[in-house]
């Protein structure tokens, strides 16, 4: 399992690439709940959303991570409430959230949470809310108290993330990310243009805000060519190493129904790399996405030993003001100087990005900084 360091965390905050949604697990057995939580630990995963799973998910869960605590971390949203049913809902009500976080803190037996969450910022309404309620700063509260290590949000909007982001209290964004909605062929869910998603996730990176994963798989769509808006199907390991590859990216977190959905990711980590290449998206991204690199490799190897993907991150997130970018960027032991324009990459890109012309212009560049 690869680990990836929560930029404004401790050292010992490193979260598995494959983290669990437990927003669909509330119909299984408690019996089950746990194995699922168990056997994903055994396996290495050490990262879990707990929003909209119903309040059945808490005590198995709990359960399951006795003994264990500080090998996992969690997300709990200061905003997602339960009825009388146990049946998820969401509040802007400040007691309620109290009273919500303090039962989610008792019956998980722990004392603090990893990340409190800034429950569904989607609209500029919803934002200012939490901050005239109370709530963001009943989330800060907690954190100065030691219940909650870190502050983080979740969304579906650009537009609105940036907002929450510029009060500079994030550590982590959860955010809807998948092909569909970053090549806008999603639903009313993928929010912003292929643009205005890029820059969002390349300024997470450069600020070290921490991004994990929510509905990498648009809701099972991808999966099947009959739903996909793309009408050819995806492996759920390419779904993930997609969003891995996005800028900021720390976790992907899907959701799973029980132990068949969970021992369907469970392959993910030794899975070789033709599993994971998701180049197939190139076929059908619209004509705005199109000459730009994704960071997908698909053009390796490089004949000079350019490793492509990660000079072109390393360039935008450069260009997106991320000063430690140009850092590793000076570190490479290859880099775009090393290209010889031979157009291997040109010919194998399946974005039709002109990478031969794009090194030239990167290795320009930095040698004039």
């Amino acid at each position: 399992m690869e680990y990836r360091q929560l930029p404004h965390g401790s050292e010992n905050e490193r979260f598995s690439v494959l983290g669990l949604g437990m927003g669909g697990i509330q119909k299984a057995p408690d019996v089950e709940i746990e194995q699922v939580i168990r056997t994903a630990v055994d396996h290495g995963i050490n990262f879990f959303d707990l929003c909209g799973g119903g309040s059945s998910v808490y005590a198995p869960f709990g359960r399951a991570i006795a003994g264990q605590r500080e090998k996992v971390f969690f997300q709990l949203h200061f905003g997602a409430v339960y009825n009388e049913k146990g049946e998820y809902g969401w509040s802007r009500d400040l007691r309620q959230i109290k009273e919500t976080f303090a039962w989610e803190l008792e019956t998980l037996g722990t004392d603090y949470a990893d990340f409190g969450f800034l429950h569904c910022v989607d609209e500029v309404d919803d934002f200012e809310k939490l901050k005239s309620s109370g709530i963001l700063d009943y989330v800060q509260e907690m954190k100065a108290n030691g219940k909650v290590r870190h502050i983080g949000f979740s969304s579906h909007s650009p537009s609105v993330a940036h907002q929450v982001l510029d009060t500079g209290l994030m550590d982590l964004m959860m955010f809807s990310l998948n092909p569909a909605y970053d090549l806008e062929q999603g639903d009313e869910l993928g929010i912003g243009s292929t643009s205005e998603r890029a820059g969002l996730f390349r300024r997470c990176e450069a600020e070290g805000i921490g991004i994990s994963v929510m509905k990498p798989f648009h809701g099972g769509k991808l999966l099947d060519a009959k739903t996909s808006p793309f009408h050819v199907a995806m492996t759920r390991y390419q779904c993930i190493q997609y969003a891995l590859d996005r800028p900021g990216v720390l976790s992907v977190v899907p959701g799973v129904r029980g132990m068949d959905d969970l021992n369907a990711l469970l392959g993910f980590a030794g899975a070789p790399l033709e599993e994971k290449d998701y180049s197939v998206i190139g076929q059908f991204t619209p004509a705005a996405a199109m000459g730009n690199c994704v960071y997908c490799n698909h053009c390796l190897p490089c004949p000079a030993g350019i490793d492509v993907g990660l000079v072109n991150k390393y360039y935008d997130l450069t260009l997106a003001g991320d000063a430690m970018a140009a850092d590793h960027y000076d570190k490479l032991t290859i880099n775009a100087d090393a290209c010889t324009g031979c157009g291997h990459c040109d010919r194998r890109c399946p974005f039709h990005t002109k990478q031969s012309a794009k090194m030239k212009e990167i290795a320009a560049y930095f040698r004039a900084r």
